[in-house]
């Protein structure tokens, strides 16, 4: 929302000498954010031309370019002795003999850009003509401006070339710009900011006027047909709850809008039209009130306020034929014809055209939720529909009605019908009752309670205050009634926001909280930093990726039509129609990321990611209840919507391709394998003090059967899996060959690494080494041989390490050698020659009985 210091300072007392940037600044301090500043920034030569003469030529690279010569009045006799300015145009919506604003050397445009004389396409440019964005007037760079269709044909009437343009087009004032919130819809409006500044100026008396305050007709039964007749309001509100229509008869509708009108509305950003629709579009922007204007002689019947009819189409004012829901709250022509969509946009039928001479003006009051959906759903954000969504104070429309038609009156002539059409059936406000305490035990700042009662009034408040008490004092509760423009204002704690706002943020210190002693991290939250770190310290590199999937994955995953996996739950709303699933694994979406990393360049990954995942199972039912808002769900709600919860376990997936070893000039790298995942994922429960065991699984999508680790506790609860990926699964997903990853469950290793582990003290005396080989069929997995040694081999073992694996004629066919180095140390003594020996008996005797194995 724009507010033009000049135009503001008509309803409250500027401080003096304040800039735009002191006025910005006062805005801040009551909580508006500070958009940007306008106008004041313009120097130099800026003034009306007259396109004399245009040459356009089509360049190289098929841009039209015209080399125009232009009538700058005194001013281009000054710079070129009477010669007409030559200026290189890129715009083509221009012809010969129209008026444009040019901009000549020596001139500074905003953002500090400085005009000057210079060759361009091959000819010298003495200056430029201006589109809205160069000169800060809007967005617009289609065309440059051409001041018949930018401020009306009558009034550049009087126009010559070498008139001031800055003057004509109000760029000599400084315009502020803030952000409004959803919850101050009120400032968006020349009379709210001008409230919101009196407030930051400490509210002095008689230092804000009001242009809401002017005389209002009352109603009578001689005004315009008017029914409300929203038969399914929308969640027990009705659509309009007010509307005024006020009739002005006999404007003559070649009259202009006045220059200072224009000039206003161009400041505010917004484009002058006509009187009819200038006139309402500057009552809005004045008081916040929308206004809407239908031509009288257009309309055939009373107008009826109603919902959409299902198949019902309108033609809104931008050309666009729109299908209408019954949601959508409609102006119509005796309840037949649909003449606009209430509060967004008015309709072709109804439009007020260069013929029209009675002109009905619509003040309504709309339903925010009503207004906001249908902007929302025909994507049409418009001014109207920026303040309705935001709320309107429903006391304004009478008052806005009357200050437009003052104004249709005063610069187009015309009467104004005796009858007064208001339809009022708004509710009346009710009262809070206030402690008034409640501000400082929230902001925690001493209000005293005169302080409290006195902002509450300066915002307009009715404050009823009770007796005194038995003591003789003040009772602490008081009666607030909000103003009609702030229906934000409805408990406590939005009392206490604007007494600290407006007594000022700056008083509100700035302290440290004291943190509590706290009870430290759980086990859980500690489990999940051993884990990150531990695979940071392997070199990995940690990601987050959306939980939410296709539902083509699965396949692509090369998963089992009875795999838990593909039962998903689908989200209602997703961020994406490619993507409704919730993941059932972590990996389903980092394989995306690495793809992703892959697409821009790095062929080295190495990647993971801890989070949730979600397994609803086959059979489950996760239908949640949807109690009500108006009072706490009853524990038998809050239970079943707890069990409608699918299970959601914790995992952490890892990807890698690529090097594990980089190439260089050292030598050749490595590729990274299988070996390497299952490394990472053992690495994992080591640093976590848990004893896993590995084994191969030959059928576990999307791992490569025959390259596939299952990782499992030592009682057989699973782990997870790592491995290399299945080729198919890595053609469908778009991965190169030969892709690892691995997946486990972090809510297993949580609660097997729950026990405290008790660490053994370091032996100072020396291990004893030794090997042994032993043969085994090749059904046999190294798992279930390092088992049997580590069975057999005695408390004095240490660890056991498998060095190496052959397969050849010197074993046999079928069979294969395991190599195992045994290492055992003893905490009170060096071990002898013999009882190692013994201890490495032993083991190879478990071994033998365990899986068959005979040694080397």
């Amino acid at each position: 929302m724009r507010a033009p210091l000049r135009w503001l300072m008509e309803y409250v007392d500027l401080a003096p000498t304040a800039t735009g940037r002191d006025v910005a600044a006062s805005f801040v301090s009551v909580g508006l954010e500070e958009e940007d500043l306008h106008g004041g920034d313009i120097t130099g030569p800026l003034v009306v031309g007259r396109v004399l003469s245009l040459d356009e030529q089509v360049q190289k690279n098929g841009k039209p370019i015209r080399y125009c010569t232009v009538d700058v009045g005194p001013h281009g006799q000054r710079l070129t002795e009477g010669i007409p300015q030559e200026i290189v145009c890129g715009a083509t919506n221009f012809v010969v003999g129209d008026l444009v604003v040019v901009v000549l050397p020596g001139a500074v445009l905003p953002g500090n850009f400085a005009i000057a004389a210079r060759r361009t396409y091959g000819r010298m440019s003495n200056g430029m003509i201006c589109a809205e964005d160069e000169l800060g007037l809007g967005e617009d760079h289609a065309g440059i401006i051409v001041l018949a269709d930018y401020l009306g044909a009558d009034a550049v009437a009087g126009l010559d070339p070498g008139d001031d343009a800055i003057a004509l087009l109000g760029l000599g004032d400084e315009v502020v710009e803030v952000n409004v919130t959803p919850d101050r819809g009120y400032c968006f409006s020349l009379r709210g900011l001008a409230r919101e500044y009196w407030h930051a100026q400490g509210s002095p008396e008689d230092g804000f006027r009001d242009p809401a305050a002017v005389r209002t007709p009352r109603a009578n039964d001689g005004g315009y047909a008017v029914r409300l007749a929203d038969d399914v309001p929308l969640e027990g509100r009705a659509g309009c709850d007010r509307y005024v229509a006020r009739i002005v008869r006999g404007i003559d509708p070649t009259a202009p809008s006045p220059a200072w009108m224009q000039r206003r509305l161009t400041q505010m950003g917004m484009r002058p039209i006509s009187l009819a629709v200038d006139v309402t579009n500057y009552v809005m922007l004045e008081l916040g009130q929308p206004l809407h204007a239908f031509d009288v002689a257009k309309l055939s019947g009373a107008v009826e306020v109603r919902r959409a009819r299902a198949g019902e189409r309108l033609t809104t004012l931008d050309d666009v034929v729109r299908t209408l829901d019954p949601e959508d709250l409609l102006i119509t022509d005796g309840g037949d014809v649909p003449l606009a969509i209430a509060g967004v946009m008015g309709g072709e039928t109804s439009e007020v055209d260069a013929s029209t001479t009675d002109v009905l003006v619509e003040a309504a009051h709309f339903d925010p939720t009503t207004v906001a959906r249908s902007s929302r759903r025909h994507r049409l954000v418009t001014e109207a529909s920026k303040r309705f969504e935001r709320g309107v104070d429903p006391a304004l429309p009478a008052a806005a009605a009357q200050r437009a038609v003052d104004l249709l009156v005063e610069h187009g002539g015309g009467t104004v019908d005796d009858g007064v059409t208001d339809l009022d059936e708004t509710s009346p406000r009710r009262g809070f009752e206030l402690d008034v305490t409640g501000p400082s035990r929230l902001v925690g700042v001493e209000y005293p309670r005169e302080r409290v009662v006195e902002i509450l009034r300066q915002l307009g408040c009715l404050v009823v205050e009770g007796g005194d008490t038995a003591n003789g004092e003040m009772p602490d509760l008081v009666s607030v009634t909000p103003p009609s423009w702030r229906p934000d204002l409805v408990d406590g704690p939005d009392y206490a926001e604007e007494v600290a706002r407006i007594d000022g943020y700056a008083r509100i210190p700035s302290l440290n909280p004291t943190p509590s002693g706290g009870r430290g991290l759980t086990h859980g939250q500690r489990v999940r930093r051993i884990v990150a770190n531990a695979l940071v310290g392997r070199g990995l590199v940690e990601v987050l990726t959306y939980p939410f999937v296709s539902e083509q994955l699965a396949d692509a995953f090369g998963l089992d039509a009875d795999d838990d996996r593909r039962n998903a739950v689908r989200v209602a709303n997703p961020l994406s129609d490619e993507l409704p699933l919730m993941r059932t694994s972590v990996l389903s979406t980092l394989v995306e990321a690495a793809r992703r990393n892959l697409s821009r360049g790095h062929k080295d990954i190495a990647l993971f990611e801890v989070g949730l995942v979600t397994r609803p199972g086959p059979d489950s039912s996760h239908t949640a209840p949807v109690p009500g808002v108006g009072a706490r769900p009853d524990d038998a709600t809050i239970a079943a919507i707890n069990d409608a919860v699918p299970p959601q376990p914790r995992r952490v997936a890892l990807i890698v391709c690529g090097e594990s070893e980089r190439s260089g000039w050292w030598g050749a790298g490595r590729v990274a394998t299988w070996a390497d995942v299952v490394e990472a994922a053992t690495t994992v429960a080591t640093a976590l003090a848990v004893e896993t065991r590995v084994e191969a699984d030959t059928d576990h999508a999307p791992w490569h059967p025959g390259r596939c680790a299952r990782i499992t506790l030592t009682d057989g609860t699973l782990v997870g899996h790592a491995g290399e990926l299945h080729p198919k699964a890595l053609a469908a997903l778009g991965l190169p060959s030969r892709t690892c990853a691995a997946e486990l469950d972090v809510d297993v290793l949580t609660r097997a690494s729950a026990p405290t582990t008790q660490f053994e003290p370091f032996s100072t005396h020396p291990p004893a080494l030794t090997d042994v080989a032993l043969v085994v069929d090749d059904q046999v997995t190294a798992a279930e041989v390092e088992a049997a040694l580590r069975s057999g081999a005695g408390e004095f073992l240490e660890a056991v390490t498998l060095f190496d694996v052959y397969v050849g004629e010197q074993v046999g066919g079928g069979r294969k050698s395991l190599a195992y180095r045994l290492v055992f140390r003893a905490s009170d003594r060096t071990l002898t020659t013999e009882e190692v020996n013994g201890f490495r008996d032993a083991a190879v005797a478990s071994a033998t009985l365990a899986v068959g194995a005979t040694q080397r």
